[in-house]
Parts: C-alpha cells; structure tokens; sequence
C-alpha cells in the first residue's frame, strides 16, 4: 500500500497507538482557499519547462501537494465553459454555459455567457450559505469570468475597466487601499515597455514591446494584458486583496477565485507552441512562487490551501498553414444549406433551412422543416453528414444523440451539449484546424482534443496529501473536493466525485 511522505511522517512520528480519537476524527480546515484557474494551460507545460521552474513556484506546488496530471476537461472547452465547469462541478450540458457566446432562437441574436446564465450552484454559493462568517471574492480580468466563478452568492469581485485600471464591486467597492494599488500598477508606466526572455544575455533583443500609439490606445493595453506585465498586475492583486481584506484572519472560511486572463489573451494570439507562451509560462511559476512565500509568511502553511487548474489547453497557431487550417463558418453553413435542399426541395424551388451557425453549434430553421413536415431527427443527421464534407471538419452530435463517434468521444460531446442552447448539431474540426473569425491570425478555443481538454490539477495545503497521482481525474472533480476540504456541501449538480485519495486522513493530526 502506497503511503504518503506526509502520512508517512506522521505515522513515524507518534505511531497510530499515539494519536488522540478527537485527533483521528479532525481533518485540518483551511481558513483561506485559494484557486487559481489559468485561463490557458496545457497539462504538458509543466513537463515541457520543468527545467526552468523554480523551486518555490509551480515546483512546489507538485512536489509539496497533490498533483494529477492527467486531469481531462472532458467537454468543449471555451473559456466560459470551462471556468463554470470548474466552478459548478459540471459539464456544460447541466451548467449551460456552452461557450463564450451562443445563438438565441427568441431574440434571434448571439447572446454571451453571463451568470444570470448559469443552471448550476456554483462551490462559492455552497460555502458562502454554509456560514455566514465565510467571505467570497473573485479576481479576473472580466468582470463576466469573476461573477461565472461566484455564481449568485454575495461576492467581492475585482476586474479591469477600460483603462486597464482594476475596479471592485460589493463591499470591496468603497476600499480605499484600491486607488492606492491601482496608481501603483498603473498600465501607463510601461508604454513601449520591452518584454524580454528570462535568463537573457544583454546583448539579446527584445521578445516582444509593449507599443503605444496615440491614435490606437487599445493596441498597447491589449499587448499589457497578454504580457508578463499584466498577469504581473494581477497577481499583485491577489496578494493585495489577502493583505487588505485580512483574508484567512476571520471566523469562517474564505474563498478566493482567480482567473488568470493573461493566458488566454496570448494564447488566442500566437497558439500554444509560442516562445511568448513558454515565457509567460515561466513569469507565471514565478509569481506563484511569490504568492506561497507570502501566504506562508501571512497565515502559516496550516491556515491556507491552493488549488491550481486550467479552463481549457489551447491548438498550436497554424500560421504558414492557415489557408487549410481554418474553417471558415460561412462555409460550413452554405454546404449544410445546400445539402438539405438537395434533400427536400422542388427542383425549381430552394428553401433556407440554415438559421444560424455560431461555432462549434448550428441551428436550423424549425419553422422551415415543420412547415414542409420534415422529419427533424433525420434533417439533422443529414445535416451533420453534409458537413463532414466540409474540409476539416471530422464530427457531429445531434439534438437527438445521433453521433459521428461513440466511446468517450460520443461522451466528450454529450457533456457539452445544452438541450436548449445548443441548437440542432454541434461540429468539432480535425485536430489543430481552428475557426477562422476573419482576422487572418490567432487561433480558437471549444475543440474535444486533448491539447485542449487535458489541463493541470494540483492541490496543495493542509488539507492535502503529498503525492502524484496517474490516475485520470476530471475537471468537474475540483468543486466537490474542496467542498470536501472547506466542510461545506457540494454545488447543486455537481457531477464530480471528491478526490478522496488527495485528503489527508482524519487520522493525522
């Protein structure tokens, strides 16, 4: 039987004879949990750049914790979807977050992800009802990512405004210690800031620099918030929000959810196999690093607990194969048009069937196919067929569970699809082809592949063992293992199950 170095330790320390039954019976409650969910991490980055982590950063948090690499986000995998998803302890299918935005058959328009949207408790409501000494706050660059990790529980949110300046809402808001921070990190005093590599020599140029242009603003603050600056910054909040708010000081248990938008932001820029992408990596495990020596010195390793995961992983660019690598949606849509009117109409007659296509989901015109008593189950089936003959796109799922793949890819596209917000058919492209959004660069998010499902899951603290795991775990396992860790009940339809070999026994004082 395989025993942790920290049970070990334990066990030699006072022998099993020795332990008190009040000790037996007490699992160590943090005071403060932390969850840093990366917006963009691939599972591999953390063997790919090993040799460049420090010892305190990510390091740390695997050899010190609970680490499961092989954590899969067994759904498509938007930044939305998979911040709820981890938030919930459910697929989309249940949380209904199905991506960043979708099509609405009422208004007729695409409407974004927004909480009011979510069909799911998310693991803040659950501790926030279960005291109300337990506080709740979220850090993200939009405010739509702080307020998807809280769902509807009373909760201090901070995110950026357009200036690129953090702003707070609930009791937070009135916090004077916010301007203070906000001057001290003001995005302004880094125009035509040079990025360079860690470890550099001094003759060596430049990355990449933050330029500002008078007549384009925006640019530069989209270069600082994809840059090793901005997530800087946000860090920095992190740590300042603990110190200001006395988190982890109270008589409940707090919460701190943080989206680490950075990722992201480069990654849906330059994909995942960037130099950009390895050196944000890197001045990531470095501010992680930080924030453990602070948490350590503040509140002592007993009081706090840290859980790092990912929203989603992320395709490689196909930059110098872009003209076969990107679908373009209009395309999908007309050879989908055309192949039902083959199907149903008068030779001098064609119909529209197709009402919207909004990646990965496509929605017919219900109205059209009722009115012409077709068949709705073998429409989309042969809609779904069409569109494989499409270049690039290799699967399908129908409202009815008709499927181009079964195992557990038929699974992968259960979860993600919503009864009702996912219209008729979703699609999934081959892997590394991404959705062409008429940029000419960049690369999209949502696949089923595993370089954007298999994302990084470690827990690190008190309540947790000292041990890798091979064991394949799942995203939605998250929620109710520190639901488990905090003493409170799982979110509402939390499908996880709580990583039980990830606890320190009661037995262990």
């Amino acid at each position: 039987m395989l025993v942790s170095r920290r049970r070990f330790a334990a066990l030699a320390a006072v022998g099993l004879a020795g332990i008190p039954n009040a000790a037996r019976a007490a699992r160590p409650h943090p005071k403060l949990l932390v969850v840093l969910i990366a917006e963009q991490f691939r599972s591999d980055y953390l063997d790919l750049f090993s040799n460049f982590l420090v010892p305190g950063g990510f390091r740390r948090l695997i050899e010190d914790g609970a680490y499961f690499p092989e954590c899969q986000m067994a759904a498509s995998t938007f930044t939305s979807g998979g911040l709820a998803t981890v938030s919930t302890g459910a697929y989309p299918q249940v949380h209904g977050i199905v991506a960043d935005s979708w099509y609405d058959r009422v208004t007729r328009q695409p409407v974004s992800a927004a909480p009011e949207a979510l069909q799911a408790t998310t693991l803040a409501e659950q501790i926030a009802a279960a005291d109300p000494n337990n506080r709740i706050y979220a850090i993200a660059l939009d405010s739509r990512d702080a307020a998807l990790l809280t769902g509807k529980s009373q909760a201090d949110l901070f995110h950026r405004d357009a200036t690129g300046k953090f702003m707070a809402r609930g009791k937070a808001e009135m916090a004077d210690w916010l301007a203070n921070f906000n001057e001290a990190n003001n995005p302004e005093k880094l125009r035509n800031e040079a990025w360079y590599a860690l470890g550099r020599k001094d003759t060596t140029p430049p990355l990449r620099t933050l330029k500002y242009d008078d007549a384009h603003p925006e640019e530069f603050l989209q270069l600082y918030w994809a840059s090793p600056s901005g997530q800087t910054a946000q860090m920095n909040l992190v740590r300042e929000v603990i110190q200001q708010e006395k988190l982890g000081l109270g008589q409940g248990v707090d919460l701190l959810t943080v989206a680490l938008g950075s990722p992201a932001l480069l990654g849906y820029e330059v994909g995942a196999d960037s130099p950009l992408m390895r050196e944000l990596v890197l001045h990531l495990d470095r501010e992680v690093e930080t924030l453990l020596a602070f948490l350590n010195k503040n509140l002592g390793a007993h009081n706090c607990a840290v859980a790092f995961t990912a929203a989603h992983g992320a395709a490689n660019d196909p930059d110098g194969h872009r003209a076969t690598l990107a679908i373009p949606g209009e395309t999908v849509a007309r050879t989908i048009n055309q192949a039902l009117s083959a199907r149903y109409d008068l030779r001098d007659r064609k119909n529209l069937y197709v009402e919207r296509y909004l990646y990965p989901f496509l929605y017919l015109r219900l109205d059209q196919l009722q009115k012409a008593y077709i068949d709705l189950r073998e429409a989309r089936v042969v809609a779904g067929q069409a569109a494989l003959t499409v270049p690039g796109v290799t699967g399908y799922y129908t409202a009815d569970g008709d499927c181009s793949h079964s195992g557990d890819w038929l699974r992968r596209f259960r979860n993600s699809f919503h009864a009702v917000r996912s219209g008729d058919v979703m699609l999934a492209y081959g892997p590394e082809y991404v959705e062409d959004y008429g940029l000419g660069r960049g690369i999209s998010y949502g696949s089923l592949y595993n370089y954007d499902t298999r994302v990084p899951l470690i827990f690190y603290g008190a309540p947790f063992e000292t041990q890798e795991f091979e064991t394949t775990v799942e995203s939605i396992d998250l929620a109710p293992t520190l639901a488990r860790a905090a003493g409170t009940a799982w979110p509402s339809s939390a499908t996880g199950r709580v990583l039980g070999e990830a606890l320190v026994s009661p037995a262990e004082p």
